[in-house]
């Protein structure tokens, strides 16, 4: 039970975050929190389950960067996400790097918050 209430959790807060990028970054831009709820689930699904696969079939162009490829394949995840939804619209490929940095920074810092708020 308590890790469905860290999920619900972590997705509203996730959400809040999309809302957060949008207001810092004018190239990032949400409707309401319907919108940024319904992101923040298509963009955890395609971290799930696309980004893996990216992540292995780009793996010699990610040790060649010395990683940093990992942020262009963060940034198509957050323009993908963008592209299927209405409510959230992000500019270009450079608005999507910026965007998706500041929302991987917002996660890190949620994910911290919940994993102390939830230490068994």
């Amino acid at each position: 039970m308590l890790g469905h209430m860290k999920l619900l959790i972590k997705w509203l807060l996730s959400a809040a975050a999309l809302l957060a990028v949008a207001h810092l970054y004018s190239g990032v831009q949400v409707n309401n929190f319907g919108s940024a709820l319904i992101a923040a689930f298509v963009l955890g699904l395609f971290n799930s389950l696309l980004r893996p696969v990216l992540v292995v079939l780009t793996f010699p162009v990610t040790v060649l960067s010395l990683g940093l490829f990992l942020f262009v394949i963060n940034a198509l995840m957050f323009w993908s996400a963008a592209g299927v939804l209405d409510g959230f619209e992000v500019v270009g490929f450079s608005a999507a790097l910026i965007g998706s940095l500041i929302y991987t920074l917002l996660g890190i810092i949620i994910n911290s918050a919940l994993d102390r708020l939830f230490a068994r």
